[in-house]
């Protein structure tokens, strides 16, 4: 015997605060409601323009450096705490909630060319033109003049980038060539050299963590095994790549910045073209670091703009500046996918949200699903051309705005060079080679 009643969740149906109206029950059949198309677009338009409204990124900024900062590097478990490097040597921790700095360390004479913690967090390495290796305790001493470091280790040569393995007590440093360390032992443990000048960055793998990644002086990309011997392939761009960066989601994907004002995103397996182009910086790429989700990855400029990228697009979604912010030298983003972290040449770090218009601080139930219903219409009629016109809308600075307007009249020319040498050349004895495969020149392996 079937009973037919009629029953409701008074959960939907209780006002979280005295001021607000009591919800009421909708008919959502498409019959009663020929309008809905219209009224969805208007919300959704009005959606995309209260999010420029409520565009706020920028949040604080932390002082206190004497010098450009040259890295930074967050902590692999804890949230609040930073560490940053500068020119004169000088290496800080800070307390990013409190925005203060709470360790101050002269680490190196020169330069500090790289920072980078222990996968536990417990230690941290520096490295600087000295030709030092140093190990310094997370744990500050009681005494600011007990500052010591843990151990020492002095090297052959120059070492211009670290980073440490992901689950094991290992390091790799690259300068003249790419070693392979241990943190209990004073001497490498492996060396590998393909016939380079000069290695300036190297980054573990986070999914995969026996791979290595280095950019080398002679614009090459290098794949290391540290399983093995010998270098793993080399790729050989038109011009030198800054920095390379590992897609924590996806083992065989990595980003590189590169001088000719691009990013390129690599499948390794299959470097003989680049999965995506991204493009919009008008100088050089120096600094980037990808989202704990995998979706999303931020860069630093010379252009003095902080980009962020979806992975699979060419255009930037986002692109933050302020008047006084200079030349970008690093960028990290934070662990819980919410902030980003800069630093450029007039010795200040920045914090900005990952979403210009998030709200911060805990969200009531019926804001959160206003939100998402936001989000769910602005994603619905995103290709609508006023919708799509109001959401892409970014105003930069005029330098910037300059060279956009240089750089587009440049690539016009060289399309209309194209075109006529086509068509005044016999069939078939002209090919035009895609825009992004001239940025490589060779493979090798």
């Amino acid at each position: 015997m079937k009973i037919k009643v009629l029953s409701r969740d008074p959960n939907q149906y209780i006002r979280e605060t005295k001021s607000e109206t009591h919800k009421l029950k909708r008919n959502f059949d498409p019959k009663l409601h020929q309008f809905e198309a219209a009224r969805e677009y208007v919300r959704a338009l009005n959606a995309t323009k209260l999010d420029k409204v409520f565009a706020k990124p920028f949040i604080g900024n932390l002082d206190g450096h004497r010098d450009s900062i040259s890295c930074i590097s967050k902590h692999p478990t804890s949230l609040s705490l930073l560490l940053s490097g500068a020119y004169n040597g000088e290496l800080r921790v800070w307390d990013i909630p409190q925005k203060k700095c709470i360790r101050e360390i002269q680490a190196h004479d020169g330069v500090l060319r790289g920072i980078s913690y222990t996968n536990d967090g417990q230690h941290f390495f520096s490295i600087g033109d000295d030709k030092n290796i140093k190990m310094w305790s997370s744990q500050a001493p009681l005494r600011p003049e007990d500052e010591e470091p843990a151990n020492t280790i002095l090297s052959k040569s120059i070492i211009s980038g670290i980073s440490h393995h992901f689950t094991e007590d290992k390091f790799a440093t690259c300068g003249e060539v790419c070693q392979l360390w241990e943190e209990s032992r004073n001497s490498s443990i492996k060396t590998y050299e393909w016939g380079v000048d000069t290695l300036h960055d190297v980054a573990f793998n986070p999914v995969q963590s026996n791979l290595l990644g280095a950019c080398a002086a002679d614009r090459s990309i290098i794949l290391y095994d540290i399983r093995e011997t010998k270098p793993l392939r080399k790729l050989v761009m038109a011009l030198k790549s800054n920095k390379i960066c590992w897609n924590p989601m996806e083992a065989f994907n990595f980003t590189v910045a590169s001088e000719d004002f691009n990013l390129y995103t690599f499948d390794t397996r299959n470097l003989k073209c680049p999965v995506t182009m991204h493009v919009d910086h008008v100088s050089a790429v120096m600094s980037l670091d990808y989202a704990p989700t995998g979706k999303e990855f931020v860069t630093g400029s010379y252009d003095k703009t902080i980009r962020i990228f979806e992975v699979d697009k060419v255009h930037s979604r986002e692109v933050y500046h302020t008047k006084r912010m200079q030349r970008l030298t690093s960028v990290q983003w934070t662990l819980d996918n919410k902030y980003i972290l800069s630093a450029s040449d007039e010795m200040n770090i920045r914090i900005w949200k990952a979403r210009a218009s998030e709200k911060l601080g805990p969200l009531k139930q019926r804001e959160k699903a206003a939100l998402n219903y936001s989000e769910a219409l602005k994603d619905k009629y995103a290709a609508h051309p006023k919708i799509k016109k109001i959401a892409q809308r970014r105003h930069v600075p005029k330098h910037v705005y300059n060279a956009q307007m240089e750089m587009k009249t440049i690539r016009k020319a060289h399309r209309r060079k194209d075109a006529n040498r086509k068509l005044h050349s016999k069939p078939g004895s002209t090919k035009t080679k895609p825009e992004i495969l001239k940025k490589i020149v060779r493979e090798d392996a």
